[in-house]
Parts: C-alpha cells; sequence; structure tokens
C-alpha cells in the first residue's frame, strides 16, 4: 500500500471544505470497502479524510412524525441493536443484521454503506422499500434525496462534489404494517447476497390491501416491483398468487451476470425469493 496524507477534521464544515479544496480525495468512516479497493489497487488515494471525529453524527433517533433519523457514522451494528430500530422498522434490523459478519458491521457505517453504492449490499434494499432519503450535506447546506434515486448505477450515486451522506432518514410506516428480509447466498452466510428482497405488506384478514416489494443485488440498483405491487392489491396470498408472484418477478426483473450467478439463475432465483419473502411477511407481527 502506497503512502497517503490523512486528514482528520472535527466539524462536518471542515470534512466538506477539504473534499472540494481536495477534487481527487475521498472520505473515510469504516474503510470496509475502500480499504478494500485501496489494497487490490483498484484506488490508490493521495488524501483520504476521515470522518470518525466529527461529534453527534452516529445518533440514532426516532420522532413520531417524521420517523427514524440515523447519522451516516451510525455503525450497522448500532442499526441492528438499537431499540428504536427494532420496535419500529424491525425490517431494516434484519437488513443491518445479515450484513457479512460482527467485525464488518461494527465498522461498518449507514452513510459509508449508501455512498459506495454497491448494488450487493443488503441495508439499501431494505431501506428502498421503506422509502427512505438520504440526506446530503456540505459546509453551507442540505439537500434531500429519495434513496431510489440517489443511488444511479454500480459504485455510483448522485454525491456531487464537497457532498457528504450526513444522515438516512426513514419516513414512519403507519400502523398494521408487515414486513420482511430475506437474503439468499451461493456461497456462506457472510457472503453478499446472490438477491435480496424486501416485502411490506397491509393486511386486512387474509386479503392484501397494499404492498410494497423490492428485489436487491441482482440488478444495478434495488428494483421496486410496482406491477406486482398493483397485482396483489385485493388478493390473499394463496399458493396461486405466489406462483403468480414469482412468474411476475421473474419476467419483470433484468439481472446482471457476475460472480454469484448467471443472469439466467438469478432471474428465476428473484422469483423464488419473492415468493418466500411474501409467505415469510404474512406471517410477521404487524408493525406499529
Amino acid at each position: 500500500m502506497r503512502r497517503f496524507e490523512l486528514l482528520e477534521p472535527e466539524s462536518f464544515a471542515a470534512a466538506s471544505a477539504a473534499l472540494l479544496e481536495h477534487p481527487e480525495a475521498k472520505a473515510i468512516a469504516g474503510g470496509t470497502a475502500l480499504l478494500i479497493l485501496i489494497k487490490h489497487g483498484v484506488y490508490v488515494p493521495e488524501l483520504l479524510v476521515n470522518l470518525r471525529k466529527i461529534r453527534g453524527m452516529a445518533d440514532i433517533t426516532w420522532d413520531a412524525a417524521s420517523g427514524l433519523r440515523v447519522g451516516a457514522l451510525a455503525s450497522l451494528n448500532d442499526i441492528e441493536r438499537s431499540p428504536l430500530v427494532r420496535e419500529h422498522l424491525p425490517m431494516l434490523a434484519e437488513a443491518c443484521h445479515v450484513v457479512a459478519n460482527i467485525r464488518i458491521r461494527n465498522l461498518a457505517t449507514i452513510g459509508g454503506n449508501v455512498s459506495h453504492g454497491d448494488y450487493q449490499s443488503d441495508p439499501p434494499t431494505a431501506l428502498v422499500a421503506l422509502g427512505a432519503v438520504v440526506e446530503l450535506s456540505t459546509a453551507t447546506g442540505t439537500r434531500e434525496l429519495l434513496l431510489a434515486d440517489f443511488l444511479l448505477g454500480p459504485y455510483e450515486t448522485a454525491l456531487e462534489p464537497g457532498e457528504l451522506v450526513s444522515a438516512v432518514r426513514v419516513p414512519p410506516p403507519g400502523a398494521g404494517w408487515r414486513s420482511a428480509y430475506l437474503k439468499f447466498t451461493t456461497r456462506s452466510s457472510e457472503d453478499r447476497p446472490a438477491v435480496g428482497v424486501a416485502t411490506l405488506l397491509r393486511l386486512d384478514g387474509e386479503t392484501v390491501r397494499e404492498a410494497r416489494l423490492v428485489v436487491g443485488a441482482v440488478t444495478v440498483t434495488p428494483s421496486r416491483m410496482t406491477d406486482v405491487e398493483s397485482y396483489l392489491g385485493g388478493r390473499s396470498l394463496d399458493a396461486g398468487t405466489l406462483a403468480e408472484v414469482g412468474r411476475m418477478v421473474s419476467a419483470g426483473i433484468q439481472p446482471i451476470d457476475d460472480i454469484r450467478g448467471s443472469a439466467a439463475y438469478k432471474r428465476r432465483l428473484a422469483g423464488v425469493q419473492a415468493e418466500r419473502a411474501l409467505e415469510l411477511c404474512s406471517t410477521m407481527g404487524a408493525a406499529r
């Protein structure tokens, strides 16, 4: 590894100013993704801006009106273990829990996770299904963007020069919603997902009133299956409905080849996992 300079600002404004002054610089928090790129020579830094000394950016708070706010430096383990997340948004806790292993989850931050733009990651799929918003801040102001619009492609996001993800916000889900996140790996349980499916259901008895279904790790960004959501409205989740959902997902998704499976394999797998995720979701307790 080559030598590089390291700045450790103690304020958000100073970090943003450093990134603007040095366009080639990268921000680093947990470093679980960036350090791998550096070690393999994919990225050779001249300057890194370490965010770890900035206070107040790891807070996790809940408000009944505005929902959950997670500071960008909160680790995935912080989110997984947070009583607020477990009570109000258990699917997000599960999506963080299944990332890699405890060592990675203790280091990896939610800001770094979404900023990296890795399509083979669990939390973004759950967050897109939950309608999450990212706060994008500089020294002079903050703007907000739906995470679904922030993620542009593999390792590509809508971050502008000098911007940092300062927080991720999730609106309150409303009464009666059930949720589940289901991950499938082709190797060990610590591997990245070959497919991840996030589901939310609002049921009236056995009838689906509203549904959300997002498939991740198969396409270049998480894919919300709006046609499937419309199909589910007013139906019960019997074997025939689930089979049709699987068919619709397999037909409607546009997967890419990678080391975890061919496009054809992932197309079939996405349909099967969508069926399983919906069945799992229907048995979960209702969200608050």
